[in-house]
């Protein structure tokens, strides 16, 4: 392989296609914004899939390392009403199929799996043109620029990279969160640590919702949910924590003392999340010498679950794809995107059906009889 490749984002897409080059032998450069690996928070909780990422991380060697990660317990699962009664709860089985990591640490395992003058911190991509022949000039907010005959927008919702290939811009998907934490959950905050049992926790209503989960070392994180307007939260002035979360909690008036503790005892300022997501059916045309992966390519809503995973398989797959086909760009990334569009469109059309299960008007028992379909499925 003697084409340049430049990655532009160190999220787990690109740090995932960096790390199953290298393995085949292939350099690569990931620009990053960030001005280095510890610059913020790296998400919560992530459940990684056997039949996706899992499959990814096998495929960078990394599969041992994952496990070692795992949360024990953390794929249990409960489904509450608003009242506090506990209508589904399934407990870890043991099996594996979809275990719980935080991304912080998913993250680190594979920055440590490659080369140290792999990542490039603290270039922000600014500006992307193409320059004929399949290669792509990427500009810096430092006013460096290089010049790439690979381009890979692993760069997020977004992304400086997709508009060579696609008009599309993620929309708001009708959804709004208000997340923070609570530390030392079963000591300082028995009743929600029952509440949101060893894994994950849905307490549902129509229009609105509490999700929480449990992390590693008695953290529960916490998500408030409402199906409100785009321009809701900023109703809501969040540089005030207190009267945020006190707002926040009105939303859920008549709901059981143990589920509003987990916003209004929080103990990180709330922050607004707003959800959006391109169309379900996201594709584009062949380009040559550029391609997307992760939510560059199908930011969707978070409600199967399938985000990150989708990110570290595209940057799996992309790699092999790009192994495959030594010295023949465009048949690696015509194979890939020939995957990649279907099973893409499959998981956020499952996303947005996830999404409207979750509150609509029969919320939280249409989610019970879809957890109760998936069980009966096998």
């Amino acid at each position: 392989m003697t084409t340049d490749i430049t990655i532009i984002g160190a999220g787990l897409g690109g740090l995932t296609l960096a790390r199953v080059l290298h393995v085949h032998g292939i350099p690569a450069t990931i620009y990053e914004a960030e001005p280095s690996p510890t610059a913020r928070t790296q998400g919560g909780m992530l459940d990684i899939h056997d039949y996706n990422g899992q499959r990814a991380l096998k495929a960078a060697g990394l599969f041992d390392a994952f496990l070692d990660l795992v949360h024990e317990g953390g794929e249990a699962v409960r489904v509450l009403d608003r009242t506090g009664a506990v209508l589904r709860d399934e407990p870890d089985d043991g099996t594996g199929g979809r275990p719980e990591v935080h991304r912080g640490d998913l993250r680190r395992i594979l920055l440590d799996s490659l080369p140290a003058d792999t990542i490039q911190w603290g270039r922000k991509a600014t500006a992307v043109r193409p320059l004929g022949g399949g290669r792509h000039e990427v500009a810096f907010a430092d006013g460096a620029a290089v010049t790439t005959g690979l381009l890979v927008g692993a760069d997020g919702a977004w992304s400086r990279v997709r508009p060579l290939l696609s008009d599309a811009k993620p929309a708001y998907a009708g959804i709004s969160f208000i997340e923070t934490h609570l530390f030392d959950a079963d000591t300082r905050h028995p009743a929600g640590a029952r509440a949101v049992g060893s894994g994950s926790l849905f307490a549902l209503a129509p229009g609105k919702g509490i999700l929480a989960h449990r992390e590693p070392g008695g953290v529960l994180h916490t998500y408030a949910s409402f199906t409100k307007p785009e321009d809701w939260l900023a109703g809501i002035d969040f540089s005030h924590p207190d009267a945020a979360a006190a707002l926040t909690a009105e939303e859920f008036g008549d709901w059981a003392p143990e589920l509003t503790a987990l916003i209004t005892d929080g103990e990180t300022a709330p922050a607004p999340r707003p959800v959006n997501a391109l169309p379900v059916d996201h594709r584009w045309d062949r380009v040559p010498g550029v391609t997307l992966l992760g939510d560059a390519a199908h930011l969707m809503s978070p409600f199967a679950g399938e985000g990150a995973n989708l990110a570290l398989y595209d940057g799996a797959e992309l790699g092999c794809a790009i192994a495959a086909h030594p010295g023949d760009v465009e048949a690696a990334l015509t194979a890939y995107e020939e995957a990649l569009f279907p099973r893409s469109a499959a998981a956020a059309a499952e996303a947005a059906r996830n999404h409207e299960l979750c509150f609509d008007e029969n919320a939280p028992h249409s989610l019970v009889a879809l957890f109760t379909a998936y069980e009966q499925a096998g």
